[in-house]
């Protein structure tokens, strides 16, 4: 494990203050990918219900994984409701991510599920709350809960500025992938996918928010323009491309060692 790192529950300012930040998406419903990135030095990652096959009981696991090895552990939730949110933070999730924040009654109902002073959270005695040993329980969570909207719809990039103005949201997650097909099905004339970006990016950053999105390689053209634009929070591939990239380079080894 990395030492002298944060905690944890640190994750929330940090993200706030614009420190740059490294994470992924964990597709694989078990606990051992999660160790192994977190032990490493990620310092988040994102157990991704909406597309892999995570359930109660898994995520549950990955979520203890995360905090034994000091990261971050933050769920991108399948469904948009308070269920859904209420179940990740009890089992220790440092934050939740949702998918396609189009409005801001939408992040405002996220912030509400997520935070029990001023919300609408059940007061439960989990991990997330150290099982009823955290001082000042309710208060205290409230402080380092997470919450994340992705704007990957054409609608969000018109309700940018409503939505990023909601308190309690703390970053915006660029979906480029959904978005850059929501625009391309638009029948009236859109924004390129860069402008879009670009005008995301600004908004959500004047209204203070952190802005975090996924690339391939951190030394992409890609990648720098995105840190240039001000994203701090960069998200890097997911577990099965890690596992690929190894994969490759062994196989290739092998073939240069054994096969000439």
């Amino acid at each position: 494990m990395a030492a002298s790192r944060p905690d944890p529950r640190a994750f929330r300012a940090r993200l706030k203050a614009g420190e740059p930040l490294l994470g992924t998406f964990m597709k694989v419903p078990a606990s051992q990918n999660t160790e192994i990135i977190g032990s490493i030095g990620f310092d988040f990652v994102v157990l991704d219900e909406e597309h892999a096959p995570w359930t109660r009981a898994t995520l549950d696991q990955a979520l203890l994984a995360a905090r034994a090895v000091g990261t971050a552990g933050l769920v991108r939730i399948a469904r948009a409701d308070a269920a859904s949110v209420l179940s990740a933070l009890d089992d220790g999730a440092i934050g939740i991510m949702c998918p396609h924040v189009d409005t801001a009654a939408k992040a405002h109902d996220l912030v509400s599920w997520a935070k029990y002073h001023g919300g609408s959270r059940g007061a439960g005695v989990s991990r997330g709350c150290d099982y009823g040993l955290l001082p000042d329980m309710t208060r205290a969570a409230d402080e380092f809960t997470t919450v994340i909207c992705m704007v990957e719809d054409r609608e969000a990039v018109d309700a940018i500025d409503a939505i990023s103005s909601v308190d309690g949201v703390d970053a915006i997650f660029l979906g480029r992938g959904d978005l850059g097909l929501s625009l391309s099905n638009a029948a009236d004339p859109v924004p390129t996918l860069a402008e879009a970006v670009e005008r995301i990016v600004k908004i959500a950053k004047g209204n203070g928010k952190a802005v975090s999105a996924v690339v391939q390689s951190l030394k992409s053209d890609e990648a720098k323009w995105l840190v240039d634009l001000g994203v701090t929070a960069m998200m890097v591939a997911q577990d099965l491309a890690f596992m690929r990239r190894a994969a490759e380079a062994a196989l290739q080894e092998f073939n240069e060692v054994m096969k000439g």
